[in-house]
């Protein structure tokens, strides 16, 4: 299996020039170009923006300049001034802002200061502070000119006009490899890190740690507990549980049964750990279902771990839990516009699109495989007969599933206990994961041969290069910046209005997440897409279900490997290649683009939403 695992990934393949040659060429005429005027307004506001609102702020607000403010004037401005970038424009978010919260995003701050800024901010009237937000964000969008900088301001906003050129570029460039396969796959993650160090836009230091971000560590942990799923043979157990009972275990029914566990559960259990959990289960029946001696069905291993990353995708957008991406449109829809979706409430618009998405995912799969092998029974038998031999349950098995369940336990409570100040520090999801691969070496579930034999490193670092790919899209304004073209871009022909607006978003933002993580791209799309519907069809429906279909169009990261954690992960079996993503990524992905307009025209508008006029 080894032999044939390298060659799945590609891992045995050498660089090939003939293709490589095209990024190559076309990542150095994209940094030689001339900056559009487009890259020039959004490099000039993500360079200039953040000090010129905190400039204006300081003297709007108390007659001083950032220098001269006292320190918790200054607190307040840059609270404001971030709140605004988050589109928290209301100022009941303000007065909920505490200390864990300021530090977390870069900004000093003490009890004593923020607390006299809170007792500022909460004598003033929610108009009054709205309009100061409001002409915050006209000084961040509309007054700052490229062509009207001074000299010094110049430089600065030079630089945020090249990050944008080196974002873009760095996305061409990793896209083509990703898509062609011309170069090892980790290595193109430690290509975009050698170019932005050599372009200027982060330092040695800085892009060493940028690859070691907690999504990372979270695929690195669920990569481990999987191998000490696999040793222990707990995942023999769950797929004996999960199929034993089908009257004909077909690669049809084992698909099917998959989905219809898999996706529901990815709306409320991290898609990263289910499709951890389900990738050995997938590989088992695989490889349990191969005669010994004659050509192994790769099609069919294709089909089963495929299905598993299909699935969790689609479950995402199913309750608010499914995903950052609906807490962030959520949370712009409440503060940009005052409206609140209940969790109950999204569930019912959203469910539907989930369960309409099963059938046609699976559907789509069958299409899109065609294994020789469809009787799995020969696999049922080698689990039971496996099982028969390994006993009862034995005490590493109990262990590894116990501490399988803190981890889920912690998962789901460490952001609301530490924001209820039940935890002391924040883990997040990826030091929980990475906790519990350590607790099985502590417990002698494994040792350190099996993680180093059992868990494919490659992907490691290749998702850890797609992390610095998409922070560098966000942070760079780059996403924002096509997001902002592609939707003025299309306003003359009548898309910036009702349903179409809707489809210009889905499109915009299902695109964006297949480079990215789903919660940066619905963060760059919301805000633009958001604002257009607010002009065009203000205190409507629309506003909640542009919110919600921005938040579903995020989730379709079918295509490329590092579109989400479980493409990454279910790459990490050895049995699929790029463009296997591709064989049922750019169907599944039209699909959902074309159900979610149906959804909203047939369902949601009918629907209504809270009594809101409609368009």
């Amino acid at each position: 299996m080894s032999s044939e695992k390298k060659k799945a990934t590609g891992y045995d393949k050498y660089i090939d020039w003939k293709f490589f040659i095209f990024p190559v060429v076309i990542l150095i005429a994209m940094l030689l170009m001339p900056a559009t005027s487009g890259m020039r307004d959004v490099g000039t506001e993500y360079a200039l923006g953040k000090d010129r609102v905190v400039q204006h702020l300081a003297r709007e607000l108390f007659q001083r300049t950032p220098e001269e403010a006292d320190q918790w004037q200054l607190l307040t401005t840059q609270v404001m001034e971030r709140s605004m970038r988050l589109g928290a424009m209301s100022r009941t978010r303000f007065l909920k802002r505490d200390v864990k919260w300021a530090k977390s995003e870069g900004i000093p701050a003490d009890k004593a200061n923020l607390a006299r800024a809170q007792d500022f901010v909460s004598k003033m009237t929610d108009e009054a502070y709205k309009g100061h937000i409001q002409t915050a964000a006209k000084v961040r969008s509309e007054q700052l000119d490229y062509e009207q900088t001074s000299d010094q301001d110049r430089k600065t906003a030079d630089k945020g006009v090249w990050k944008v050129k080196v974002a873009l570029a760095m996305m061409v460039f990793t896209v083509f490899c990703f898509l062609t396969g011309c170069i090892p796959l980790p290595a193109v993650a430690f290509c975009n890190g050698l170019l932005l160090v050599a372009t200027g836009v982060v330092g040695r230091d800085e892009v060493a740690a940028l690859y070691w971000s907690d999504a990372c560590w979270f695929i690195m942990g669920s990569l481990m507990f999987a191998a000490a799923f696999v040793k222990t043979g707990v995942d023999r157990r769950i797929c004996l549980a999960l199929f034993s009972k089908l009257a004909t275990p077909s690669a049809g029914a084992v698909t099917l049964v998959m989905i219809a566990v898999i996706a529901p559960a990815a709306a409320f259990i991290s898609d990263h750990a289910l499709a951890a959990i389900f990738l050995p289960i997938a590989v088992i029946l695989f490889r349990g279902s191969q005669n010994h001696g004659s050509s192994q069905d790769m099609e069919l291993g294709k089909m089963l771990v495929i299905t598993v990353a299909m699935a969790c995708n689609i479950g995402g957008f199913g309750s608010p839990s499914g995903g950052a991406r609906n807490v962030i449109m959520m949370g712009y829809l409440n503060d940009m516009f005052g409206m609140d979706i209940g969790y109950l409430q999204w569930m019912t618009y959203a469910m539907p699109f989930v369960f309409l998405m099963m059938p046609i995912t699976w559907l789509c799969i069958q299409w899109r495989f065609k294994p020789k092998t469809r009787d799995l029974s020969s696999a049922m038998t080698f689990l039971k007969e496996d099982i028969t031999r390994m006993g009862k349950w034995n005490r590493d098995q109990i262990v590894a599933v116990v501490i399988f369940v803190v981890m889920v336990w912690f998962w789901f409570t460490e952001k609301a206990f530490y924001d209820l100040g039940i935890y002391p520090v924040r883990m997040g999801i990826g030091v929980v994961a990475v906790a519990g691969a350590v607790a099985y070496i502590l417990t002698g579930v494994v040792n350190w041969r099996d993680y180093q034999e059992r868990v494919d490193w490659g992907v490691v670092w290749l998702y850890a290069g797609a992390i610095i790919f998409g922070k560098v899209l966000d942070e760079s304004g780059a996403a924002y910046y096509m997001a902002r073209s592609v939707v003025e871009g299309l306003a003359p022909l009548g898309f910036d209005h009702g349903l179409p607006l809707v489809g210009v978003a889905s499109v915009l933002t299902g695109g964006l997440t297949q480079l990215m993580a789903d919660g940066p791209a619905a963060a760059a799309v919301g805000p633009v897409t958001l604002n257009m519907v607010g002009i065009t069809h203000p205190g409507t429906a629309m506003l909640p279900f542009m919110a919600m279909a921005t938040a579903c169009a995020s989730s379709f990261a079918y295509c490329l490997i590092i579109g989400t954690p479980p493409n990454a992960i279910v790459y990490a079996s050895g049995y699929l290649e790029p463009k296997d993503y591709l064989r049922v990524g750019i169907p599944l992905w039209i699909v959902a683009n074309v159900l979610l307009l149906l959804l909203v025209q047939v369902y949601w508008m009918t629907r209504g939403f809270g009594g809101l006029p409609s368009i």
